[in-house]
């Protein structure tokens, strides 16, 4: 017989929760530059005592008053502060005392201290022009041709199922029942066809199709007739399709019966095509375009010496430090909710403005932290990779835990400030995360970054034989001879992770 009981029991248990300080700070050190200024605007809309300071204090020499510019000598990467100077350990408002307003306002000129102003004016936002969309340009095109009523309802439902890069992946009989559903017309399947048609002949060509082979198709169908290769370029796609794709050329030789010559003409001819006629630049959203949030290069020191003597200048980018300040107007309504003698009535105006200074003040913070993380990271960054800021070559063996250590931080911040951040220097931007790589020892015994074996990859696949290109086995053989000691399997991971083809895939014409 089984027993059954219940007992109360108590028992301690130490557990470590964030604050919402904490979460706060987090949340905003992981955010990338732009989504950084919109989560700004949305403070600023939620809390009335903070506001945009949009004036920016200039020195004599048109340099802005602040520190986010930073020259830094190699040799001395200067951590930064430890994750206990997070802002849930800065004093809060207290509800039992009087505003200390002053540590808001500087006693000489009454203006407000915001704790961090925005620098480098010249990278100020330009209105961004409008550009008709691509959707908006085939609707304009369609509007142009001879089509009745149902045609134009059909052109509509196949427009509005073109994805982004151009394919029509949802089926006609789809299609179809949408249009008799939500415009009680019934559509025949060659009456959808035949508008797919002329779509698919509008600019791009190729528009709509409903897989490669019919894009491609149709791009050759609209070229100039005069190009000689055209034709056999067609008859290949059209009775060769699964030969080509799969690169068997000398099956596509004996079934057509050309020449090695003519077919490598025509594969040029195909080559030319555009195989995702719907992707351009301007379907690519603007605020997904890259704005860096660190801008480093070497300056070379004027003053003569025997050595190579220089500073890293590190700048980082205003957005990431967005001027918000403590609005005036609540400071005045204080002041006058002072002199009313009637002060117990106005209790709750009093206690909604202590509620909103002191979010306000842990906001502060929390960007001032983030920025202070964010340029410590760097920094550190820099100094780790000093060879390539100074040379643009060199990558060296780099984790996580190596900048974690230097600055004091934890290994999951450290991964939290490079995810989507970018730094921009003389040869290019990069991602944050692009320095980060594991090291691989060399017969030498010298430690390089898998970062340079991957380079050296590119390099074999791009001089390799084209009738004969290497198997991973053999480029893990020419690494080998190179001093690189890599397992096949490491080889083949590598070059998936390039987008390389397999050999066979790789393949050429004659």
């Amino acid at each position: 017989m089984i027993r059954q009981s219940q007992s109360v029991r108590q028992s301690q248990t130490l557990q470590q929760r964030l604050s919402p300080q904490q979460i706060q700070y987090i949340k905003l050190l992981q955010l990338p530059t732009l989504q950084l200024e919109q989560r700004v605007k949305q403070e600023i809309e939620a809390n009335p005592v903070l506001e945009l300071d949009d004036d920016v204090t200039l020195d004599e020499d048109n340099t802005v008053s602040d520190d986010t510019e930073q020259i830094m000598d190699p040799d001395d990467p200067s951590p930064g502060q430890s994750d206990s100077d997070s802002p849930e350990d800065q004093e809060s408002v207290d509800d039992s005392h009087e505003i200390d307003w002053d540590s808001y306002f500087q006693d000489d000129d009454n203006e407000f201290v915001p704790g961090y102003r925005s620098d480098q004016g010249e990278w100020k936002d330009m209105p961004k022009p409008y550009k008709t969309g691509f959707m908006e340009r085939l609707e304009q095109q369609v509007e142009l041709l001879d089509l009745d009523g149902k045609q134009q309802k059909i052109a509509a439902e196949i427009i509005g199922s073109t994805d982004p890069d151009g394919y029509l992946r949802r089926e006609l009989d789809a299609i179809i029942d949408s249009v008799a559903f939500s415009e009680g017309v019934l559509v025949s399947n060659q009456e959808a066809e035949d508008v797919l048609y002329q779509i698919q002949r509008l600019d791009p060509p190729g528009i709509a199709s409903r897989n490669l082979r019919e894009c491609l198709l149709v791009q050759l169908e609209v070229m100039d007739s005069r190009n000689p290769a055209r034709q056999l370029a067609m008859e290949i796609l059209e009775t060769s399709w699964p030969y080509y794709k799969k690169k068997h050329y000398d099956k596509i030789l004996r079934k057509l019966n050309i020449s090695e010559k003519q077919l490598r003409e025509a594969d040029q001819v195909i080559k030319l095509l555009d195989p995702k006629p719907g992707e351009s630049e301007e379907y690519l959203n603007p605020d997904q375009f890259i704005i860096p949030d660190f801008e480093v290069y070497y300056e070379e020191s004027m003053e003569e010496s025997d050595g190579e003597t220089g500073d890293f200048v590190i700048r980082m980018h205003h957005r990431n430090v967005p001027s918000v300040r403590i609005s005036r107007h609540y400071k005045e309504l204080w002041d006058s909710m002072d002199k009313n003698s009637n002060r117990n009535g106005d209790e709750e105006t009093r206690q909604f403005i202590r509620e909103k200074m002191d979010s306000a003040r842990w906001f502060i913070e929390s960007i001032q932290q983030r920025k202070n993380t964010l340029m410590s990271v760097m920094k550190t960054i820099v100094a780790l990779q000093e060879d390539f800021f100074r040379t643009g070559k060199g990558i060296r063996p780099m984790i996580l835990k190596d900048v974690a250590e230097r600055v004091g931080m934890d290994i999951s911040t450290i991964s939290r400030v490079v995810n989507g951040k970018f730094v921009q220097t003389p040869f290019g931007v990069f991602e944050l995360k692009y320095f980060f790589s594991e090291g691989l020892e060399t017969d030498s015994g010298e430690s390089v970054s898998n970062r340079e074996i991957k380079n050296i990859l590119l390099d074999l696949v791009s001089k390799e034989d084209k009738m004969n290109p290497l198997s991973d086995q053999a480029l893990a053989d020419e690494l080998s001879r190179k001093g690189y000691p890599v397992a096949r399997r490491t080889i083949s991971k590598y070059r998936e992770q390039l987008n390389i083809p397999v050999a066979r895939m790789r393949r050429g014409i004659g």
